[in-house]
């Protein structure tokens, strides 16, 4: 046993918190692990604590001693924790710090803290002794973010990455701040009438390359763009502007870096051993052992951090897809099966389940949202359904026959318009967000405007069509930053967006209907009542695939409220197109993607439509209307001359909920 007579005896864990530790059900260990000033027999210093059960010595390291690993040695615990600790006085926030191992192997490592709140900022890898103390002032959101963020509301999220959004006009290597961000890009989404953003990892990450998805610092935002009061900052501004953050996160696998969580006190501390379940192949990182009790804790009490110290209204759990499957990513012989032989990681199930039942058992109104690309059943559904306890789940499905079909040339499209339509089979199995992410603009894949076929008005009337499709489709929504204006190169997480593309027109009528489809989307509750119940949608003509004409009707919980939609998928202007429609009475165009604001050819329906009393495509009341080419058009009824001429009345309404009942929400949900 070690001691320094500079490190005085100090805990402030209780029997009870090792206990919890011990059996991986302690979820606030940020509260005892890491660094904390604290004062000690009247004196302040800083209480360090750390998990290293495998090491022969432990020390704090610093510019306070000179990075003296003799100086300052820790005690270790005696109750079999692993835990190592000490109280150094007179030392206290801002200081520099790591902590020295002596493996009982053998080696040494300087590593930094796993729990510290900042970082120095790369490529420098020291923890700094700082605090999470911040006067917030966003109550007003917090009380009512249950209106905001419950999924029978509109959710459509601006995907950010912090680094390359945009930088300092005057010096294009220099990143915004957290508060200059919170100055540009609260009201440039504000504008945009986004619901939220989210930001890809803001947590330390030694390399800009890995967009944050390699992590060591899972306790401090990035110190890149200021300190962890700047980030609160961020956040309450993104708030009092009506705005909630959904922070990516990262618990499916870490890097190998020198001072991060690999091999940590000179063992697998938090990685499974064997490389076959231990190391991730294609992204040369390292798995967390779900299996492992205090691993668990370190995991679910980190989400909840986010949630506790910096009002995070939601996290979007990277790679679920990898972390549920023991193979994934892995050729025969190269993974290692669950005790019953079969592929799937069942600790990791386990802890999934855990995470969101503490998640939502915590913090109800918030969500969990899961990046998961396969066919798993119930990701979305409660744990007590035997689901996996998220509130939504990424549409992959979606994604990627949408984008399909939009990059074929129209005359090829009436052969594959079931491309667009297969995703109303399956869409209302989980509670889906549909994305079009970083990773569809990504490693040679190009802009999204530069997937569509045609001269340049057909690929921008094309992407205005996918996002007004994309914004009527049941789901919630994604969209990665730079589609909304059409950015026409690809994603470089090196560079700033190219904000001078919006002086001209079809950049700026992509914008501009981007604002009015945020809006559509927000104030037509038919968009949003029930995104992930089959009595919200309707499919009223999908066979004319002929002119490749979609009519679809999106339903709110009253009739008056009902959609009809109809999206014409070829650059052919169609006049006098019937449509059948709901009920009877006056119909209007609410939106229509080939407006001259958006850079459209303006085939747009002026006036009011009165329906007419002929039968078509199985409703008794239709219209005759204009379809913009390569656009879509939404239709609201604004007159209703006599509610029992009707063909859909309340009662309609209620025996179809009880035929197509919901899956069921999420836990809290």
């Amino acid at each position: 046993m070690h001691y320094s007579p500079s490190v005085l005896l100090y805990s402030r864990f209780s029997d009870f918190d090792i206990g919890l530790f011990k059996a991986g059900k302690h979820f606030r260990l940020y509260d005892k692990l890491g660094s904390h000033v604290v004062e000690h027999e009247g004196t302040t210093g800083t209480y360090f604590a750390v998990w290293a059960p495998n090491a022969d010595a432990v020390s704090v390291i610093g510019n306070f001693n000179g990075w003296n690993n003799e100086a300052h040695y820790l005690g270790a615990r005696w109750d079999g924790s692993g835990i190592w600790e000490g109280f150094i006085p007179n030392i206290g926030q801002g200081e520099a710090y790591k902590y020295f191992i002596r493996s009982n192997s053998g080696g040494y490592f300087e590593r930094a803290d796993p729990y510290a709140l900042y970082c120095e900022e790369p490529p420098r890898t020291a923890s700094i002794v700082w605090n999470t103390w911040y006067e917030w002032q966003d109550q007003e959101w917090m009380n009512r973010r249950p209106q905001f963020n419950a999924l029978d509301k509109p959710i459509s999220v601006y995907e950010v990455h912090l680094a390359s959004w945009r930088r300092d006009p005057s010096n294009p290597d220099r990143f915004l701040s957290y508060r200059e961000l919170a100055r540009d890009l609260v009201e440039y989404v504000t504008h945009m009438g986004f619901t939220h953003v989210e930001f890809m990892p803001v947590m330390e990450h030694p390399f800009l390359g890995s967009w944050g998805y390699q992590v060591t610092g899972y306790f401090a935002p990035t110190s890149r763009f200021g300190s962890p009061q700047d980030f609160m900052f961020l956040i309450e501004s993104l708030h009092r502007a009506g705005i909630g953050v959904y922070l990516d996160w990262v618990p499916s696998h870490f890097p190998g870096d020198a001072h991060g969580l690999y091999n940590y006190d000179g063992s697998h501390l938090y990685e499974h051993a064997d490389p076959r379940q231990g190391f991730h192949p294609d992204w040369s990182s390292y798995i967390f052992n779900y299996g492992r009790n205090e691993v668990r804790s370190f995991l679910i009490s980190n989400a909840l951090f986010w949630f506790d110290r910096y009002h995070a209204d939601g996290l979007r759990v990277d790679a679920v897809a990898s972390m549920l499957y023991l193979d994934y990513s892995r050729k025969e012989g190269e993974w290692v099966p669950n005790q019953y032989g079969g592929r799937e990681n069942l600790d990791a199930v386990s802890f999934l389940k855990e995470l969101n039942e503490v998640a939502y058992g915590n913090y109800g109104d918030i969500q969990m949202i899961a990046e998961e690309s396969t066919s798993w059943p119930g990701v979305s559904h409660p744990t007590w359904q035997g689901g996996l306890g998220f509130g939504m789940k990424w549409m992959m499905g979606w994604m990627n026959d949408t984008l399909r079909y939009f990059a074929k040339e129209p005359i090829y499209r009436r052969y594959h318009q079931q491309e667009l339509t297969f995703s109303t089979v399956y869409a209302f199995t989980e509670n889906f967000m549909l994305p079009l992410s970083h990773d569809e603009v990504v490693h040679g894949k190009g802009a999204l405007v530069s997937k569509m076929p045609g001269d340049e008005w057909q690929r921008f009337a094309n992407l205005r069509l996918l996002y007004a499709f994309m914004y009527t489709h049941p789901g919630t929504k994604l969209l990665f930053m730079g589609g909304e204006f059409g950015q026409t190169s690809e994603w470089s997480h090196d560079y700033s967006l190219d904000w001078h593309l919006t002086q001209y027109e079809p950049h700026k009528g992509v914008e501009n209907m981007m604002c009015d489809l945020n809006r559509l989307y927000k104030n037509e509750p038919a968009l949003y009542d029930f995104n992930f119940a089959g009595y919200g949608f309707e499919w009223i003509d999908q066979s004319d695939s002929e002119n490749c004409v979609l009519v679809y009707c999106r339903k709110g919980h009253h009739w008056q409220e009902y959609v009809v939609v109809v999206a014409n998928l070829t650059p052919v202007a169609r006049h006098d197109y019937r449509i059948g429609l709901p009920h009877n009475g006056t119909w209007s165009e609410i939106f229509n993607s080939d407006k001259h604001d958006y850079w459209g050819s303006g085939v747009v329906n002026h006036y009011p439509k009165e329906a007419e009393m002929e039968s078509w495509q199985g409703k008794a009341q239709s219209i005759s209307i204009s379809l913009p080419p390569s656009g879509i058009t939404v239709w609201k009824l604004k007159e209703h001359p006599d509610v029992s001429n009707s063909n859909y009345s309340e009662n309609n309404i209620k025996e179809e909920k009880k035929k197509k009942a919901p899956k069921g929400l999420s836990d809290g949900k």
